[in-house]
């Protein structure tokens, strides 16, 4: 297990995420990594604690995740469904919100279609004055941590099974490709793949990527030249020059439940422009990868055959990592503030 202090209450955002903290989670996630492999899959970290998934939005990977690394951790689990909850009558999210508070729980797993909803829980939590720990499990189209961690875990357990760490990445070129402008999960993994030094190439037509995303990394005021961290972050609007050389691809689904407007064409269109195939992927560094959050529109942004091709798909592997990242975020905000206590 890390040694580093965590001192951090919610992760709502890996905007202000630091290389300790990567690295705290990924080395916690490889040992639970280990665990799953056992016959036991079980230890009891968080044994008597309570962990509500309150999932406002439809999910099935990242919900079905959580319940099942709460579960591993020996945690008691209440999961939540707007369409069967009072919400249907009239409740607000935030009475929602406080009638599982006073049902007990220590770690409230919220998704919701809006921006900012697990941050304004958290910050009624704080006002509130209670211990209880808000995990951002997806907002609209702002962020999706856990989403970008598991997917930096599985990169990085690629390079090294045994000690993933964030520098792994440094100067790799991943290629983010598809649907830019709604996505969460890019925005996510924006902050977490330039945060390792990597350099990191967003393809995507025009409409589904703005020129605004240029500055995605800056802070207000701050120009390239001033970046303390020299975040690299490269924007393309045809496949080939981000594919070119590139490590790693990860594709992203087509939200069309997002978009407002006619931003395509049609999908025959856009997977001849921008979707993966073998083809396209000759472009890329020879031991090339491809990464997927899911779910798959096969044919669309991936081809079928390549996405179920172990030789060049992680996607499976993704949806493995994804079990061991969130058991290591719930342990680190549940029991591991103060780093002592032992995965046994």
């Amino acid at each position: 297990m890390p040694t580093t202090t965590w001192n951090r209450h919610h992760v709502l955002s890996l905007a202000d995420f630091t290389t300790a903290e990567y690295d705290t989670v990924l080395q916690t996630a490889a040992s639970f990594q280990e665990v799953l492999s056992r016959r036991t899959k079980k230890v009891p970290s968080l044994q008597g604690q309570v962990v509500a998934n309150l999932f406002f939005e439809p999910s099935t990977r990242t919900r079905s995740s959580f319940e099942l690394a709460a579960k591993r951790l020996s945690a008691d689990t209440l999961n939540f469904a707007a369409a069967s909850s009072s919400m249907t009558k009239g409740e607000t999210i935030l009475d929602t919100a406080k009638t599982y508070l006073a049902m007990g729980t220590d770690i409230m797993v919220i998704r919701h279609r809006e921006a900012g909803v697990p941050n304004a829980i958290a910050q009624e939590m704080d006002r509130l004055g209670v211990r209880v720990s808000i995990l951002n499990a997806g907002d609209g189209q702002h962020e999706h941590p856990s989403q970008a961690l598991l997917d930096l875990f599985t990169i990085c357990t690629l390079i090294d099974r045994s000690h993933p760490r964030l520098e792994l990445l440094k100067d790799k070129k991943i290629a983010i490709v598809g649907d830019i402008l709604h996505s969460r999960v890019a925005r996510s993994n924006i902050w977490s793949l330039t945060a390792s030094g990597a350099q990191v190439h967003l393809a995507a037509p025009p409409t589904l990527l703005p020129q605004l995303f240029k500055d995605f990394v800056l802070e207000e005021g701050e120009t390239p030249s001033s970046s303390t961290l020299k975040r690299q972050l490269f924007l393309h609007w045809d496949l080939e020059s981000a594919l070119q050389d590139a490590d790693l691809v990860m594709t992203l689904r087509l939200q069309k439940e997002r978009m407002t407007a006619h931003l395509l064409p049609s999908l025959r269109e856009y997977h001849q422009t921008f979707g993966i195939t073998r083809q396209k992927l000759q472009l890329c560094k020879p031991n090339v990868k491809v990464l997927h959050p899911g779910p798959v529109n096969r044919g669309v942004e991936i081809s079928s055959d390549l996405m179920d091709d172990p030789e060049f798909s992680l996607i499976q592997s993704q949806v493995t990592s994804g079990i061991a990242i969130r058991m290591a975020l719930l342990y680190l905000l549940g029991s591991g503030k103060d780093s002592a206590t032992l995965i046994k």
